[in-house]
């Protein structure tokens, strides 16, 4: 028996893999993958049913500047690039405005990591607001949005210290950081983190454990298919658990695949498989386990709703009705109605959920005081969004 075919048999019996069986669950065969498959899925099913979470957003680029030049990134930019941009407040209100006249609840603010310490231009332009930070900017507009809109923010601004971390807490009801990798070998020259000081791993994880101890609600998640081993995919996925078993805040982790784009170094770097994305998600529930929420981005993998399904995922992410996706502008999101009808076919039950999960949304030792009223009014019993407000049911 080999070593892939003794972790799917302990898989089946329940029992989380060890590091070596899960590094050979990746490479499983193609005639057992059904196997992997279906035992991921017993152990979700144990730890959060049939239920299948989303979050309707508005997707707000804060700022496209960025420090860093990792080589699978679309999104950065230089000042005087070609949509190199940081919105204005007016620019932020308009568009979550809009948003909440379509019924979205979350406000995801993404930016590239702090701009200022390499763009003198972008220094000049927060001196002028009155900001020696991005963060500092960003807390701003995530008051103003609270303030002048019924959105909730969600901020996903990179690396932060506990300073930055405890000033965000107070005006948003989530935060998050991609872990990506722990591999430091992706950090060398021609690898897809070398132009990039804020991909260090040991300064991720220490934000994500900051985040812990602050009580933050937090989403984290890897990276495939940018040059990293299954033993160090294996090794990402094990950070993040004993991060979650240290603080109890890792509110959902999320396996986003590397897709191939023009305009970016890795441009004929291959993207992973679908073989490799289901492997992934089913290796990453059987690790995490039954309790922890599992997001695979459905607009990166639109021909693989029902595989994912059973892979063992129990959240489809943020699905924007008026922004598109920033960080993968070429992957339309699916309509609502469409990603239902599939998730129901498929033998789920789709609900909505805020930016903060439902179980986190009834505890308020992870929300501001100022921010809990807000959430208890949009949520059901269980955290979910009520159903009332629910307005994608009646399409």
């Amino acid at each position: 028996m080999t070593r892939a075919e003794r972790a799917l048999e302990r898989a089946r019996s329940g029992l989380a893999p060890s590091r070596e069986e899960a590094v050979a669950l990746l490479g499983v065969a193609d005639d057992r993958l059904p196997e992997l498959l279906m035992a991921a899925s017993a152990v979700r099913e144990r730890g959060r049913g049939r239920r299948i979470t989303f979050s309707k957003k508005v997707f707000v680029p804060l700022t496209t500047l960025c420090r860093d030049y990792c080589g699978y990134c679309t999104f950065r930019r230089d000042p005087g690039e070609p949509g190199a941009h940081t919105m204005t407040p007016d620019e932020v209100l308009a568009l979550v405005q809009a948003g909440a006249r379509l019924g979205a609840k979350e406000a995801l603010f993404s930016l590239g990591d702090r701009p200022e310490a390499l763009f003198p231009e972008h220094r000049n332009l927060l001196k002028r607001m009155g900001h020696r930070t991005t963060l500092g900017y960003l807390r701003q507009i995530c008051e103003l949005v609270l303030k002048e809109s019924p959105l909730l923010p969600h901020a996903n601004p990179g690396l932060m210290g506990e300073r930055d971390l405890a000033a965000l807490r107070e005006v948003n009801v989530s935060m998050g950081l991609m872990l990506e990798t722990t591999s430091e070998r992706l950090l060398r020259p021609g690898m897809a983190h070398h132009r990039a000081p804020d991909k260090v791993p040991a300064r991720r994880l220490r934000t994500i454990e900051l985040a812990g101890k602050l009580q933050i609600p937090f989403t984290t998640g890897i990276l495939i298919g940018i040059g990293e081993t299954a033993e160090e995919r294996v090794g990402a996925l094990l950070a993040i658990r004993d991060l979650h078993e240290g603080f109890g805040h890792i509110q959902e982790v999320i396996i986003q695949n590397f897709r191939a784009k023009p305009r970016i170094p890795m441009a004929r770097h291959p993207e992973p498989t679908a073989g490799e994305m289901l492997r992934t998600v089913a290796v990453a529930r059987l690790l995490l386990g039954g309790s922890v929420n599992i997001q695979a981005p459905p607009n990166l993998s639109a021909d693989h709703y029902p595989a994912l399904l059973h892979a063992g995922l129990n959240d489809w992410g943020g699905i924007s009705p008026l922004t598109v996706d920033h960080i993968n502008p070429e992957a339309p999101w699916p309509l609502i109605g469409a990603l239902r009808r599939a998730t129901e076919a498929a033998g789920f039950e789709l609900r909505e959920r805020l930016a903060i999960y439902p179980e986190y949304a009834s505890r308020p030792e992870f929300l501001a005081e100022g921010l809990r009223p807000r959430v208890q009014a949009l949520v059901d019993g269980h955290g979910y969004v009520r159903t009332e407000y629910e307005r994608w049911r009646q399409w």
